[in-house]
This record gives structure tokens, C-alpha cells and sequence, in this order.
């Protein structure tokens, strides 16, 4: 397979480094991305940031449908250029993108390998989508996939492990060394695995509410569980959160990385009913 900084030279182009452009050209990480999403043929899968294609003729190979989502302009030229089969290249921003709308079908495996500073825009976006996404897997930061696999009680456990760990099963799959990529970051890489729950690992109230509880518990980790939730006065009173978590059965002194998936969405469901907009 020809090379990213080979490719690059052939169209007369640069990895632009604003982009977050670190292209994966290494075979055998390649196949294993591959592998790791398992699809069968006929399969839609969104590919975000193609890139120049390395990864796309990999899942190409499977027999899949690909839907290639691709920002910038020279990528796009260059994966029309080379025409891969069975590969639809679509303009679009992966940070805001429609997955199912994309690929046109009502589910989809997602796959790609994030700009870093684009990952928690699309991490949301799989939460917020997960109704229509079987499974993903991304390329990210080490250090982020270490977090998103973190048990609660660690240090590496925040927000995205309990937001997507009530939908998804996470899996830290393996470790790409910065080497690999052209060109490389100056950090390593890894690819984790989300698939999708065929039910949430708890029942909640209200979707919505749940990630606003998750956040305000989050957003001052320091602070005692209930003194973090007093942030968010729009979400319940303090008195209604301290009889929220005496209901759950959890005490008011943790902090918020020391509670489950599960534990938060007892929180949530005790806080009762959603009140209604007039």
C-alpha cells in the first residue's frame, strides 16, 4: 500500500497540522480497525475523516457500504481520485453529521480516526445518535481512551465513561504508537470499541436530564457529590437533591468519579418526575 507522505507527494499536497491531520498508514493497524468493527457485507458504515483512504479500502474489502464523511476539500478530490469501490464520499463536517442521514439507512457503524480536538464533539454525537449507531470504533488520543475505559473510583474516570458507559460496552482495544502516522503526534494513539447496549444498563427518567446530572456532578470533581450538583439550581434545589440522593441510598460525601453508570441514573430517576414547560 502506498504511503500517506507518498500520496500526499503524488497530489502535491501537506498534512495540515490546524486540521488535526495524522495519517495511519500502517497495514496491520489498519486491518485490525478493520476486523474490529466486524461487518458484513451490505453493511452501511460512516467512515469520519477519510482522509486519503487508508482505511477506507480496508473497509471497503469487507464488502461493506461505506459512506466516506470528509471536510476537506483536497481529501475529497484525492479520495475521487482514487476511486475506491464500493466507497460514496460525502461532504460533510464529522463533528455535526447526521450518521444514519448520511449513509441513508436508519443504522450504522461508525468508524474513523479523530482529529483530537474534534473527539468530544463526536463522542456527544454518538451519544446523541446512539438510537441509529450499532457500534463505533475511533482512533483517539491514549490518555482519552484510557478515561472513556476508566472503573469508577480511578483517576481517569469522568463525564464521557458514565454518559456513554450507561448505553455502550467500552473497549480499550490496542495502542498505536505515534510512529505509525504521518505525520506523528506527539502523543500515541488507541482505538476503543463502543457497542451499543440492546438496553440501557439502567433505566432513567428522562435521557436529557441524565446528562445534565452527570455534568453538574463532574464540574467541580473536588467538591462532595452534593455540593457539585448545587451548580446546576435549574436542575433541582439543593434540598431536592439531597433527598434525591438519600433515596438513591448514596451518601451525599462521595465524589462523583466513585459512582457507577447505574448509580447516577438511580440519582437521576429519584429526582422524580420532569416538570413540564408551561
Amino acid at each position: 500500500m502506498e504511503s500517506p507522505r507518498d500520496i500526499l507527494k503524488r497530489h502535491g499536497l501537506h498534512a495540515k497540522y490546524s486540521w488535526g491531520q495524522n495519517f495511519l498508514g500502517d497495514e496491520r493497524a489498519l486491518q485490525n480497525i478493520a476486523d474490529a468493527l466486524a461487518l458484513r457485507e451490505g453493511e452501511p458504515v460512516v467512515e469520519l475523516g477519510p482522509g486519503l483512504g487508508h482505511l477506507t479500502r480496508f473497509l471497503s474489502a469487507t464488502g461493506a457500504r461505506v459512506t466516506a464523511v470528509e471536510k476537506d476539500r483536497d481529501m475529497i478530490a484525492v479520495l475521487e481520485k482514487e476511486a475506491i469501490p464500493g466507497v460514496r464520499v460525502v461532504s460533510g463536517n464529522a463533528a455535526t453529521v447526521d450518521f444514519a442521514q448520511a449513509a441513508g439507512e436508519p443504522e450504522v457503524a461508525v468508524v474513523g480516526n479523530l482529529p483530537y480536538h474534534l473527539t468530544s464533539s463526536i463522542l456527544f454525537q454518538v451519544l446523541e445518535q446512539r438510537a441509529h449507531v450499532s457500534r463505533a470504533v475511533f482512533t483517539l488520543q491514549k490518555e482519552v481512551v484510557e478515561r472513556l475505559a476508566a472503573e469508577p473510583g480511578t483517576r481517569d474516570y469522568g463525564l464521557l465513561t458514565v454518559l456513554l458507559g450507561l448505553y455502550f460496552d467500552i473497549e480499550h482495544l490496542f495502542t498505536l504508537h505515534a510512529r505509525l502516522f504521518h505525520p506523528p503526534p506527539k502523543v500515541d494513539s488507541a482505538v476503543v470499541r463502543l457497542t451499543r447496549l440492546k438496553a440501557p444498563r439502567a433505566p432513567v427518567v428522562d435521557g436529557a436530564r441524565f446528562i445534565r446530572v452527570v455534568k453538574a456532578a463532574f464540574a467541580q470533581r473536588r467538591k462532595t457529590l452534593l455540593n457539585s450538583l448545587k451548580s446546576d439550581r435549574t436542575l433541582a434545589s439543593p434540598e431536592q437533591f439531597a433527598k434525591a440522593l438519600e433515596t438513591a441510598g448514596i451518601d451525599p460525601m462521595r465524589r462523583a468519579e466513585t459512582l457507577s453508570a447505574e448509580e447516577f441514573a438511580a440519582l437521576e430517576r429519584a429526582l422524580g418526575p420532569v416538570p413540564q414547560s408551561p
